[in-house]
């Protein structure tokens, strides 16, 4: 695939990316050595426009399925290569990378099926699988291309504990761990959970409460670790990222902060109402203050169907002015929603 960038343009994988499908599948009657490339590079980077186009060309050459995706001076890098040293030096070369995830391919065999929504189920299965659910069709772009199974949760139609242990038992792993993403989804998640393992699957369920939670779980998903070890860096990569959102009232109604009118913008913080406003852009730059004077090094911005024209543009303007030194990636989620925001 060719290389793309842009500053909010197709989903690539989170800031924290572990990133994409791995392609292929398996031969029917003995295990054959994968085809293409051997390894898969993942990394964000720090570099400018002519370097990362440099860097674009270079990794073209070394392999395939390349993506790059970012701008403002970060970008995720994402490549499929059989020297994975070349690919790291020459990200070294173009500025500075981190969060360097390495991916052997052959160390992964099996058939992957999909889950409620097939187009966005990875082709093959690994020794451990991350099954997720997702309230839009760009979340579940942006998650399958981080390597797990999505279930996309449609507004008023959460999906059911059955489908959500037909989803983990279709991954075709020995081991999984589940992604609700949804604090309604909390008592679902441990009833499909309790079916799969009843299957003789290993669940564990990482306690996400939003989509940015999820996203900064698979950043740091590692299937080559032991079950315990990926399953406790995961949960705490979830806790690290507190969460925030804007809604549109759909009546008027009391909240923690006060009674909101109808086609009011509210601003809710890990859950609660924390601003009412007319504005979503304003809105939600106060929103960002708010969660950003607790700290923070990452916002992750998730743009969903319903958000106004250069949203996203105007609060990357608004961090980079008044918040030195915290980083921000954009990706169209496509929910329902107008926003999500996720700080780490």
């Amino acid at each position: 695939a060719a290389g793309s960038s842009g500053r909010t343009g197709a989903p690539g994988p989170h800031p924290s990316p572990d990133l994409c499908a791995e392609p292929g599948g398996r031969g029917c009657e003995a295990p054959e050595e994968p085809a293409g490339p051997a390894y898969e590079v993942v990394y964000l980077l720090e570099a400018g426009d002519e370097a990362v186009a440099a860097l674009r060309t270079r990794l073209d050459a070394l392999g395939d399925s390349l993506v790059v995706v970012g701008g403002d001076g970060l970008w995720n890098v994402h490549v499929h290569v059989d020297d994975a040293g070349a690919a790291v030096e020459a990200g070294i070369e173009a500025g500075r990378p981190f969060r360097v995830r390495i991916t052997h391919f052959g160390a992964q065999s099996g058939d992957r099926h999909t889950g409620r929504t097939p187009a966005h189920a990875p082709d093959r299965a690994a020794p451990r699988a991350v099954v997720a659910v997702v309230p839009g069709d760009g979340l579940a772009e942006l998650c399958a291309a981080a390597g797990a199974t999505t279930v996309t949760a449609r507004p008023g139609e959460p999906p059911a504990s059955g489908e959500l242990a037909q989803a983990l038992l279709r991954t075709g792993a020995p081991e999984a761990v589940l992604l609700p993403n949804d604090p309604e989804l909390r008592h679902t998640a441990a009833a499909a959970a309790e079916q799969a393992r009843a299957e003789g699957l290993r669940v564990a369920i990482i306690p996400t409460r939003s989509p940015v939670q999820g996203i900064a779980a698979l950043a740091v998903h590692e299937p080559g670790r032991r079950f315990d070890e990926d399953v406790v860096a995961m949960t705490s990569a979830a806790g690290a990222t507190r969460y925030g959102e804007l809604c549109v009232a759909e009546r008027q109604a009391w909240t923690t902060a006060g009674i909101c009118q109808a086609g009011d913008v509210l601003g809710l913080i890990e859950g609660d109402v924390a601003l009412i406003g007319a504005q979503a852009a304003d809105v939600a730059a106060a929103v960002l203050d708010r969660m950003l004077s607790a700290g923070g090094e990452l916002v992750t911005l998730v743009v969903g169907a319903g958000a106004p024209e250069g949203l996203a543009e105007y609060l990357e303007d608004h961090v980079r002015r008044n918040h030195l030194a915290v980083d921000t990636l954009v990706y169209e989620g496509r929910q329902s929603g107008p926003l999500l925001i996720g700080v780490e």
